[in-house]
């Protein structure tokens, strides 16, 4: 019996060090939206995998350049799903390996409470000073904000009104700080799951902007990477799917 245990023993420790030695790391772009429920996607993956995610977050226009300057990053994960498909033509993303994982919300948000109408009218009314948004050059949230005021007639009457962000981070903390009365950010952002939801905002309609279909993507310095790999896999798996879910983005 004794002999049984120590082996069984030897059995497990050996396990376990063959796990240590298969676990992996992968450097991960993430669009600044989905910053919040990647965190807790990456603490998930890292215990079932063993796997680190390392996460760098920001505006997917800049993660373009970025890795077309020879950025180390081995995953995308977008805001889009234009920059991924062009990464995939221009030779710098796997083929094949490209999917939808979320798809984003855009809402019109204030710190405070009362500002912003469920109709978004105040939009129309221009009773304030600022009204953030990313830039939409670079971030899908600026241009779908863009493509509302157009579709609403209100982007010539707002447009001394705006400030812009490098990301839809740094707008929402133009919003939370006060500097701006209002801007338009993710739903992600404004109500969190884990968090008590602040201020005032309307989720706007699907119908006044392009749908935002955030892509991920296998960058080619990833390809050889098994942990870039089981990242993707576990992005789709059911678990990393609630935690999207929980968000307010749509699957």
């Amino acid at each position: 019996m004794k002999r049984l245990s120590i082996q069984a023993l030897s059995a497990g420790a050996l396990f376990a060090s063959l796990a240590v030695a298969h676990a992996g790391e992968v450097q991960v772009a993430v669009a600044a939206n989905f910053a919040a429920p990647f965190q807790k996607i990456a603490a998930a993956f890292a215990t079932e995998s063993g796997h680190t995610a390392v996460a760098v977050t920001g505006s997917t226009g800049k993660f373009y350049t970025q890795i077309k300057e020879g950025a180390p990053f081995e995953v995308l994960l977008a805001a889009d799903d234009e920059t991924p498909k062009k990464l995939e033509d221009e030779g710098l993303a796997v083929k094949g390996q490209r999917f939808t994982y979320a798809r984003g919300k855009l809402v019109l948000w204030s710190a405070k409470a009362g500002v912003v109408d469920d109709k978004g009218e105040v939009l129309s009314k221009g009773v304030f000073n600022h009204l953030a948004l990313a830039n939409p050059k670079l971030a899908p949230y600026g241009a779908a904000g863009v493509e509302v005021m157009k579709a609403l007639g209100v982007h010539d009457l707002l447009l001394p009104k705006l400030v812009q962000g490098d990301n839809i981070a740094q707008t929402y903390q133009f919003v939370s700080t006060g500097n701006a009365e209002l801007g338009f950010v993710a739903l992600s952002q404004v109500a969190p799951p884990d968090k008590p939801a602040l201020g005032s905002w309307w989720v706007v309609p699907a119908k006044l902007y392009t749908p935002i279909l955030q892509d991920a993507a296998l960058l080619k310095k990833g390809e050889a990477n098994a942990a870039a790999g089981a990242l993707l896999k576990y992005l789709k798996g059911d678990k990393a799917k609630a935690i999207i879910k929980s968000y307010g983005y749509e699957l």
